[in-house]
């Protein structure tokens, strides 16, 4: 339990940053699963649903809510599956 004024103030700011990331997350959770599932079940727009994951990660790399070489990483594996699946 917060004993000065400036700890309390700082507990109400961590659980609004911890909410707003974890909303965050999920969206960007959300739209990979999006992603992998379209290239999987080779939809005809799984690409335009590729940039969508993309800008996600992007935006969540920039908040700093994901690292940025953990979103280049996904960024590259759906590329990857979506090259893959479109060739074959």
């Amino acid at each position: 339990m917060a004993n000065h004024a400036s700890a309390e103030k700082r507990n109400r700011q961590r659980i609004k940053r911890t909410a707003r990331n974890r909303a965050a997350k999920s969206t960007l959770r959300s739209a990979v699963k999006k992603a992998r599932t379209a290239i999987t079940a080779k939809s005809q727009d799984a690409a335009a649903i590729v940039r969508e994951a993309w800008s996600e990660l992007d935006r969540a790399a920039k908040k700093g809510i994901v690292p940025s070489e953990r979103a280049d990483r996904v960024k590259g594996r759906l590329a990857a599956a979506l090259r893959k699946s479109s060739a074959a």
